[in-house]
């Protein structure tokens, strides 16, 4: 699958993405992004959550409180992961609160197709 670049400013993302690949899509301010968890994403953010590994990502969410600021460096690892060159304070401005429940709805699925070990071309027979 070829992927087109979308350049609007400083910021850079490919608007096709690639399910095999673990991306996900979302638009923010009529722009589409890839955000994919590569290990630099990942390592992000457990930085800036301040969890020592992956399994205390999974502890700390748990619980289902996500900070505004935890939203921010979330999408801005995942959006870094999948190729865009932008900062989290960009990102939080582009973010209003109609945004909110795509944002989450992307993340969480960002987070299952990475981590649930399917093949998203093969869906798990019922």
């Amino acid at each position: 699958m070829t992927s087109a670049t979308v350049t609007s400013g400083t910021v850079t993302s490919r608007s096709v993405t690639n399910r095999h690949r673990g991306e996900v899509s979302l638009v923010l301010s009529e722009e589409r992004f890839v955000l994919r968890l590569s290990l630099q994403a990942l390592a992000e953010i457990e930085t800036a959550l301040g969890a020592g590994d992956l399994q205390g990502l999974g502890e700390r969410f748990a619980g289902g409180r996500v900070a505004a600021r935890d939203l921010v460096a979330l999408l801005g690892a995942a959006i870094r992961g999948g190729g865009a060159a932008l900062a989290d304070e960009d990102i939080a401005r582009r973010i209003g609160a109609e945004d909110l429940p795509r944002a989450v709805e992307a993340l969480a699925a960002l987070f299952a197709l990475s981590f649930s070990g399917e093949s998203p071309a093969r869906p798990r027979a019922p």
